[in-house]
């Protein structure tokens, strides 16, 4: 993807003052909010899908494959579509796919379909994926350039307030009626999903019509137009790379966690929620504790939320890196914890993991599109086509676990499999403390020192 154009400046000179952009970054800020419930309540559709249509949690990851594996195949795409349309219409664009994609459930669930299901989530990720390619580099390119991170921290605290609701509000009006009968209608169970996901397709479209009609600050210097030419190319940016991997690792390990944390608590020896002398019977307990632990999955995702509140403040004093090779350390030491214990240790230090994992993200984008001037949005395009590490390793999480149990525990979707199949983000933060040490270092920090 080499393009070249006359002007090849590596910083974005705004001509406004920064209290300009307060209304525009608080409109913004309100689609990060949306595609992070939409994004959470997919931990909370594993658990149900795994009950209606009796799958193993490998199967029930395809979830999140299938929504995560849009952000590789729309990407790119959504980049030139940026350089097509600009900023602002892409966002709308966005919105609106989003909107066809939460309408898409109702035929889904008439069905039902788990097939359905996913096409439904492939069309709202989609436009997830054309939001976040313009809304992530317009926040970071909104404003000074150091204090890129703390304002994209600061925008993405609302996307977790959005994944902290979600879950807690997607579990009482999804699992509720999962949790009653191993043997209701699937067709009545999938029912469940319908009034939440046209009431999220009527917000989604009526926010398009707002950003549609607000009047948002063009960001000439941050994007390029189709023809332009550039001399320069985003291979050529090495932290442009290096975060793009990092984005994998980051996101699949946020993400397997997540998608697990219902499955991972509803274990005995984890969350024990549900005493054996109430209900004997495994299975029955075991959905039971799905549904009690579903409830936890915004303790996870509101760790974020408080992390990023606080982050947004730390980063306007503490270098980027710096903060982000802490939290990664933190983190990895975290899950370590939670898989060589168990009981209350276990369940409360995966929890915790949230917390540290908030900066993570915003950190790595800002330090992975550096420098790269109107080349930002085409950068962004391949850090978001990153995101496709939500698709893989949830993936990798749940096969290792349905491996473990089909050995040890005859199979059963409640055995230890996923308590030891955790191990796989320790290695995802591994890779993170990497990139924050070294593998962020922008071209102009590489060439001075050699």
């Amino acid at each position: 993807m080499a393009i070249t154009n006359v002007n090849n400046s590596a910083s974005v000179t705004h001509t406004a003052p920064s209290s300009s952009y307060t209304a525009p970054l608080a409109v913004v800020t309100t689609l990060f909010f949306m595609w992070g419930a939409l994004t959470s309540l997919n931990d909370v559709l594993i658990p149900h899908f795994q009950h209606i249509f009796s799958l193993k949690l490998a199967v029930s990851m395809l979830v999140q494959t299938a929504f995560f594996s849009a952000y590789f195949v729309f990407s790119i795409p959504s980049a030139k579509v940026i350089d097509w349309m600009g900023y602002q219409k892409a966002m709308v664009s966005g919105l609106l796919t989003m909107g066809l994609g939460a309408f898409l459930f109702v035929p889904a669930a008439k069905v039902p379909s788990f097939g359905l299901f996913l096409t439904a989530l492939i069309v709202l990720a989609a436009g997830i994926t054309l939001l976040q390619v313009a809304a992530n580099p317009y926040v970071t390119v909104l404003g000074k350039a150091e204090t890129a991170s703390s304002r994209l921290n600061l925008t993405q605290a609302f996307n977790s307030l959005g994944t902290t609701i979600a879950p807690w509000i997607g579990g009482w009006l999804i699992l509720s009626t999962a949790a009653a009968s191993l043997t209701e209608d699937p067709a009545q169970q999938a029912a469940s999903v319908i009034k939440p996901y046209v009431g999220l397709g009527i917000a989604l479209v009526l926010l398009a019509v707002v950003i549609g009609s607000f009047k948002l600050p063009k960001v000439e210097s941050a994007q390029h137009h189709i023809g332009e030419k550039v001399n320069d190319s985003i291979w050529k940016h090495p932290n442009l790379i290096w975060g793009s991997v990092a984005i994998f690792v980051y996101v699949g390990g946020e993400v397997a966690i997540g998608s697990s944390i219902a499955n991972y608590l509803a274990l005995d020896s984890i969350g024990h929620l549900v005493s054996s002398s109430v209900i004997p019977d495994a299975a029955l307990r075991y959905q039971e504790a799905i549904h009690a632990a579903a409830k936890y999955i915004s303790l996870y995702w509101g760790g974020a939320m408080i992390g990023r509140f606080i982050g947004s403040a730390v980063l306007q004093k503490v270098k980027t890196g710096k903060v982000l090779t802490f939290c990664a350390i933190v983190a990895m030491l975290l899950v370590t914890v939670s898989v060589l214990s168990s009981g209350p240790v276990a369940m409360w230090s995966i929890l915790l993991v949230g917390f540290f994992n908030s900066i993570m993200f915003p950190s790595i984008f800002t330090l992975g599109v550096a420098e790269l001037g109107p080349l930002t949005g085409d950068g962004s395009g391949v850090m978001i086509m990153a995101i496709v590490g939500g698709a893989a390793i949830p993936w990798i999480v749940g096969k290792m676990g349905d491996l473990i149990n089909a050995k040890s525990y005859g199979g059963a979707i409640w055995g230890q499999g996923l308590h030891y199949a955790l191990i796989v983000p320790v290695f995802c933060y591994l890779y993170i403390l990497f990139f924050a040490v070294s593998g962020s270092k922008p071209n102009s920090e590489r060439r001075a020192k050699a």
